[in-house]
């Protein structure tokens, strides 16, 4: 990281990961462009400048790349016209981690097509469908009930929903295309697998230009994590796990991240895996910071954040250290609303020590929009869950 001039960074999306990104990056002197589709996205509140366009656009997109020229574009979203970055990498900018690795996680249906039939990782069943016809074709002849439907581009559970009988099928047809980002139309069908716990493997490449020894692969210990309705709602670590599952679950993290990196691709990936019995099955897979890795803002001295960004400059990753026993708990809109959001209860949430509260500072509310998380440490693991729990109940969003 040496240059004349600061490092430019244009983050595409601004959402509460990207938030904290910008922040770390801006401890490194870098200048952040953060642009999302609408104004006043949390990540655009501590960036140096703020962009609103359509990131289904490919022009505007490459028009953003001429205006502030950066030297690192950083997709933070599923929804972004990922062709325009394969184009724009070609050119000579900087893609994170890669345009291939963009390009391929912004869909489901290729990055599972990749871990299953090309890399034979192990995956639930699965099929992919455009229309309720064929939704319940590939239902009766491949995957069964229940299933898992999904749409190939979303984001936080969106559109997702579990059909246990057939008369689930169209709802969850229905509730899949309201919940779809981009514009393909299309759902990924996976088998329900019914697991003992699912985790997040952070995974970080290093360029090998900038790796004197070892492979540039880092992991940070196995998050272990929780969701409902698709989405994350706590997170902890250290999350108990056989050592030889966590090796099986590195290499495959390896083999696929490497396959989408490539050698100079530098970035950190959330790998999400489902552990039952002695089998780890791969799940999916994010380019960037994952939602349920929040809860490394107090689990280590090295966030997600800070290792993207340090494998993202090329600068050292040193052994991470551990603090113990930590969580995190969503904070969740009650109710949709237009107006800015208030907060009650920050008083009550902060009185426990070990306790943090993060607010992301999004301008509008829906029902079940993560506004915020809580973050705890303590004795066990049981006790930051506890503890992050309830620091994220007291905190009302009105």
């Amino acid at each position: 990281m040496n240059s004349q001039h600061p490092v430019t960074i244009l983050l595409l999306g601004s959402g509460e990961l990207g938030k904290e990104f910008v922040i770390c990056a801006q401890r490194y002197g870098c200048r952040v462009v953060a642009a999302d589709h609408y104004e006043g996205a949390p990540a655009m509140q501590v960036a140096d400048h703020a962009e609103v366009i359509d990131m289904l656009d490919g022009r505007a997109i490459r028009t953003l790349v001429r205006r502030h020229r950066p030297d690192y574009v950083v997709p933070e979203v599923e929804a972004i016209r990922t062709e325009a970055l394969l184009d724009i990498e070609a050119k000579g900018t900087t893609v994170i981690p890669s345009a291939l690795a963009a390009h391929l996680t912004m869909n489901r249906d290729a990055i599972r097509s990749l871990a299953a039939e090309e890399l034979k990782l192990p995956t639930a069943r699965y099929g992919y469908a455009d229309d309720l016809d064929s939704l319940k074709t590939v239902i009766d002849g491949t995957v069964g009930l229940p299933c898992v439907i999904k749409p190939v581009m979303s984001s936080s559970g969106k559109g997702q929903s579990v059909a246990r009988t057939r008369a689930d099928i169209a709802r969850s047809w229905k509730h899949a295309l309201k919940g779809m980002r981009g514009d393909k139309g299309v759902v990924i069908v996976e088998e329900f697998i019914d697991f003992d716990y699912e985790i997040t493997l952070l995974t970080v490449k290093q360029r090998a230009s900038a790796v004197r020894r070892g492979s540039g692969t880092v992991y940070v210990e196995p998050i272990g994590h929780r969701q409902e309705r698709g989405d994350y709602q706590e997170s902890w670590m250290p999350c108990p796990m056989p050592k030889p599952l966590v090796r099986k679950a590195e290499r495959m993290a390896k083999r696929i991240t490497d396959r989408i990196a490539g050698p100079e691709g530098a970035g950190l990936f959330g790998v999400e895996f489902f552990i039952r019995g002695e089998e780890v099955i791969f799940s999916e897979l994010s380019p960037r910071p994952h939602d349920t890795g929040m809860v490394t803002m107090v689990s280590q001295d090295l966030s997600e954040f800070e290792l993207h960004l340090r494998a993202i400059l090329g600068l050292p990753i040193p052994r991470i250290t551990y603090r113990g026993p930590s969580a995190s708990a969503v904070i969740l809109a009650e109710r949709a609303s237009t107006r800015p959001p208030r907060y009650d209860g920050l008083p009550e949430a902060l009185a426990r020590p070990d306790t943090q509260v993060r607010l992301f500072g999004k301008p509008a509310c829906r029902k079940h929009r993560r506004m915020g998380v809580a973050l705890a440490t303590g004795r066990s693991v049981a006790a930051a869950r506890r503890a992050a729990k309830a620091a994220a109940s007291r905190v009302r969003v009105r």
